[in-house]
């Protein structure tokens, strides 16, 4: 594996070059190199490329150990999660959002794959990231992994969405038991795409905020149907 500096931005990568790729964006609070170990579960002969970007933002100073791509009011998060009031939060783009998508869109641009031999998904927080990425795209990618996503920016994806129509193609996966990004969540979001004419492929599990085996099979079969 090595580091390479693409953009603004570290990315972790492995695999040969000239072949499909894949680009995930991990969550909020964890280290750039949290999602390498997919590489191995699902491409041990590492028939593609996996490239791991990792967050600007550096919280230890907040007492995390980990990184993030915009802050989060976890306070706020919660109250909305324990009362079912997420109306608010799938209307809102995050505060930061538009800048991290520059860095990353810079990424892949330096990164010089075309858009139809990559997939770009992420984890959680960097679901999201990487979802605004491909509905803001110029051209489609080959596809879009969303695990333990949410909605968010409602209007404007559900605009972007409408603009790609069946181009969009998409893995999602998510717990029943999330207690970070609750279920109903991912549901709406499903909602938007599948409404908007994507393709989209989703795969519920009985887990929380988490990447269990179902979503693996899953998300090993999309990218293999993709990506060859």
């Amino acid at each position: 594996m090595e580091i390479l500096r693409l953009g603004s931005l570290n990315v972790r990568s492995l695999g040969p070059q000239g072949a499909g790729a894949v680009l995930l964006c991990h969550g909020f609070g964890a280290p750039g190199d949290d999602l390498v170990p997919l590489a191995e579960a699902l491409d041990p002969e590492l028939r593609w490329r996996w490239l791991f970007p990792e967050a600007p933002l550096d919280l230890r100073s907040q007492g995390v150990p980990g990184r993030a791509w915009w802050h989060i009011d976890i306070l706020r998060l919660q109250r909305a999660v324990m009362s079912g009031e997420i109306d608010a939060l799938v209307r809102e783009t995050p505060e930061g959002l538009a800048a991290v998508h520059a860095l990353l869109e810079g990424a892949v641009e330096a990164l010089g794959v075309p858009r139809e031999k990559l997939v770009v998904g992420g984890f959680s927080q960097g679901a999201m990231l990487a979802t605004d990425l491909a509905l803001g795209s110029s051209a489609p990618f080959a596809g879009l992994t969303v695990l333990s996503g949410a909605l968010v920016s409602r209007e404007a994806w559900r605009s972007a969405a409408e603009a790609l129509g069946p181009k969009l193609h998409v893995f999602q996966s998510h717990g029943r038991a999330d207690p970070i990004l609750p279920f109903g969540g991912a549901e709406l979001l499903r909602d938007l795409l599948a409404g908007a004419g994507a393709q989209v492929q989703f795969v519920p599990h009985g887990g929380g905020h988490e990447i269990p085996p179902p979503a693996l099979r899953g998300l090993h079969a999309f990218l293999t149907a993709r990506l060859g």
